[in-house]
């Protein structure tokens, strides 16, 4: 399978014809080949994009809101077809993928194809000055998107359709792990009438492909999700270029249990928010934080119910944990585990590769719980970004508060209790850009998303994205 560039609405191979690998990791070989796109790559890609933006820009908001929603209600019509694509990429369970990823495709189109029509400028009237000040909301130009593998098309589509529907112009990366359904995407787009130039998709690596994006001096604005290095990067050549930045990093969120919680609700959330997706979620619950009246019996329970979770080939029905991304990324999260009991740690469960029938050199790895004691050790401290967890007790209020905090990262926190005042209080205290009380990845698509400190910079999400995708002119008039 080859997989090409989308430029001013064609595809194409790249200029000096150079190819990476694709690989499908349920069973650990190479089904395709994508470009490895050079600075001239991006450059054809801005020309386009440039030169679609003189008429993308001037189009009605009912004419970008229609073609978006035809994009959204293309990807739901190949619903079956994406999420099989998104599997053998990404090694996430085919289930997941049709119940979730690309659903949510469909609806970040459909949703910012309502909201730019409900996007308003602001007009002051200025008492006895005679004047009248109003303030325009004007795209940006032409802008890069860059996205990661663990959620392809769910996170590309979430830069993406702000961006257009705002009246910009994308070059845009996926990852080079999973490139496929991004690749898809410029059909739809296509075939939904989307104009040329308006969208540009070029693949490659990040320190060339994803570079050139970000270093171009005339690529106004960057949203990117990925690791937090990256983005310290990102930041630090786009930032005296005076772009725009949306940097959406890592986490390691804390999920804190009290003894008050409904009990039954919060083991099989926790069981989810844990594991769901490899754990190649940055806002997954890896630091587990449980009051010590109910540990031992969240700990007993906790175990039994993610020994039942089957590990198996994403293309099962019945599969709940895949395979992971890569061999190295696998690697990488077993060297984690592998330092466990240096730490201090106990492995409760799991801790080693799986190998399935059928798949044997697929990236399996068993859902893995360690306990640990110190809340300053590697496990708790660093993002590892798969199926690991790790659990500790806590005895009072301001210790949960504190181990929770206690952190480089500030993505997203999780908060089981039914006593209000406590749920007020932490809400308020968590330093974090995102708090669910008694519940988990319940996004509506309005609200902000974002971290604070090493998690990120800037919001994404509803109007947030919009007003990230344009610039603000305020123009006033007086008058006699």
């Amino acid at each position: 399978m080859k997989i090409q560039n989308y430029i001013n609405g064609e595809f194409e191979n790249p200029i000096e014809d150079n190819w990476l690998e694709n690989y499908n990791p349920a069973i650990g070989v190479v089904y395709g080949r994508l470009p490895n796109s050079t600075t001239e790559d991006v450059e054809k890609a801005y020309q386009a994009a440039a030169t679609a933006f003189l008429s993308w820009s001037q189009t009605t908001l009912e004419e970008r809101s229609k073609v978006l929603s035809k994009i959204a209600d293309l990807i739901l019509d190949k619903i079956q077809f994406l999420a099989a694509a998104e599997s053998k990429d990404n090694g996430k369970p085919i289930s997941l993928a049709t119940e979730i990823d690309i659903p949510r495709a469909a609806a970040n189109f459909q949703f910012f194809a309502n909201a730019i029509t409900q996007f308003s400028s602001e007009a002051h009237e200025s008492i006895g000055m005679n004047a009248v000040n109003f303030t325009l909301r004007q795209p940006l130009g032409v802008v890069g998107c860059i996205s990661p593998w663990n959620l392809p098309l769910y996170l590309f589509t979430w830069k993406i359709a702000p961006a257009i529907a705002a009246g910009n112009c994308v070059v845009a990366k996926p990852s080079e792990i999973t490139p496929m359904t991004a690749y898809l995407l410029g059909e739809i787009c296509t075939e939904a009438g989307l104009p040329k130039g308006v969208l540009n998709i070029v693949h490659g690596l990040g320190n060339t492909t994803g570079e050139a994006i970000v270093a171009h001096p005339n690529i106004k604005a960057i949203s990117f999700t990925g690791g937090t290095k990256t983005g310290a990067y990102i930041a630090k050549v786009a930032a005296p270029m005076f772009k725009k930045l949306s940097l959406e990093l890592g986490g390691k969120n804390p999920n804190i249990i009290f003894e008050d919680c409904n009990y039954e609700k919060m083991l099989a959330t926790t069981v989810r928010s844990s594991f769901t997706n490899q754990g190649q979620i940055c806002l997954c619950g890896s630091r587990i934080l449980v009051e010590d009246k109910i540990y031992d019996q969240f700990k007993k329970d906790f175990v039994q119910r993610v020994s039942e979770l089957i590990v198996g080939n994403p293309s099962a029905e019945n599969t709940n944990i895949g395979a992971l991304v890569s061999k190295a990324h696998l690697e990488k999260v077993k060297s984690y585990i592998d330092i466990a009991e240096a730490e201090g740690g106990k492995i409760l469960f799991g801790g080693n590769k799986v190998v399935v029938k059928g798949s044997e050199n697929g990236y399996y790895l068993l859902p893995t719980i360690i306990e640990v004691s110190d809340n300053k050790c590697k496990l708790n401290q660093e993002e590892i970004f798969g199926p690991v967890v790790t659990i500790m007790s806590f005895k009072s209020d301001a210790e949960a508060l504190q181990l929770a905090n206690d952190s480089k990262y500030g993505l997203s926190a999780t908060l089981w209790t039914n006593n209000l005042n406590r749920t007020l209080q932490f809400s308020k205290q968590l330093q974090t850009g995102i708090v669910w009380v008694n519940t988990w990845m319940l996004r509506d698509l309005r609200t902000p998303f974002g971290g604070q400190k090493d998690s990120g910079v800037g919001r994404e999400g509803g109007f947030e994205a919009l007003r990230f995708f344009t610039e603000s002119k305020n123009i006033c008039i007086q008058y006699e």
